[in-house]
């Protein structure tokens, strides 16, 4: 069975470090000139998955905008998982679970599970009740073959109060979060299945991302202020891991099918270039 880190460095290969979310809120579906209804999103996300999905590694849909139209909402997501995926797309479903036992085992079957509609190549996940609270999520995925992206480092200001704060071993909470990240992919070759969230534009802290041996997802590029320059400084020498990420600089440029598509190659090659 293929790893999810294999496909992922199968896909960056022939297409390029570039991971473009799905976002539907309302504002863009406004500029789009949608409706905020059940109609809007499934437009949305069709012109979307037809403009990028045969050319783009990563497609990342956000399940809150799906989940906030009920049933007829998540119906949509699970059809742009498929179309996405048979497309050739990986889909990284950014759902940032995080729970403790039966309950996270049940998040994991949801979105990893063979048999599950809403079946993703990997979703992201939160720590914050303790790494080893995700257990049941990294057993699913190593046994289907899916990946996972922790939320490490994020970008919103309220996180660094948690994120940064020290242990009674001079750790910070974060670098705890990466070093375990790290043992799951010790030793795996091109690339482990077990990635963690970095925000672009949380600047230099001073923690250590060479030992993870996974994907980096770098959020907050574009339109949230984030620049391709930036990924220098926040990643250093792990920038060979990192897996830019944007959402509104892209999806903005719709609905026409090929300016989306300008836009998502305006993007990856100015990643291109800061990636080196």
């Amino acid at each position: 069975m293929e790893t999810f880190g294999e496909r992922l460095h199968a896909a960056i290969t022939e297409r390029g470090p570039l991971c473009v979310g799905i976002d539907p809120h309302a504002a863009l579906l406004a500029r789009w000139g949608l409706s905020d209804d059940v109609a809007g999103l499934e437009r949305f996300a069709r012109t979307v998955v037809e403009a990028l999905a045969d050319r783009v590694a990563v497609l990342k849909p956000q399940s809150a905008f799906f989940e906030r139209f009920g049933s007829r909402g998540i119906a949509i997501l699970e059809s742009t998982i498929r179309q996405s995926r048979e497309a050739g797309a990986l889909v990284l479903l950014d759902v940032k679970r995080g729970d403790i036992g039966s309950t996270m085992a049940a998040y994991a079957a949801a979105y990893l599970d063979s048999g599950s509609t809403l079946r993703s190549d990997a979703i992201t996940v939160s720590p914050y009740l303790g790494v080893g609270s995700l257990r049941p999520a990294f057993d699913l995925a190593t046994a289907t073959g899916a990946g996972i992206f922790v939320l490490a480092l994020t970008s919103n200001p309220e996180g660094a109060s948690v994120q940064h704060a020290v242990g009674p071993g001079g750790t910070t909470v974060a670098q705890s979060v990466i070093d375990e990240i790290s043992q799951l992919n010790a030793g795996v070759s091109p690339l482990g299945s077990f990635g963690l969230v970095v925000g672009a534009t949380i600047g230099k802290t001073g923690h250590d991302l060479s030992a993870v041996n996974g994907p980096l997802l770098a959020p907050g590029l574009g339109a949230q202020g984030g620049t391709p320059d930036d990924l220098r400084a926040v990643f250093g020498e792990s920038l060979h891991n990192v897996l830019p990420s944007y959402s509104r600089e892209v999806l903005s440029a719709g609905p026409g099918i090929g300016d989306l598509r300008a836009a998502a190659e305006r993007v990856l090659e100015d990643v291109r270039t800061a990636l080196g």
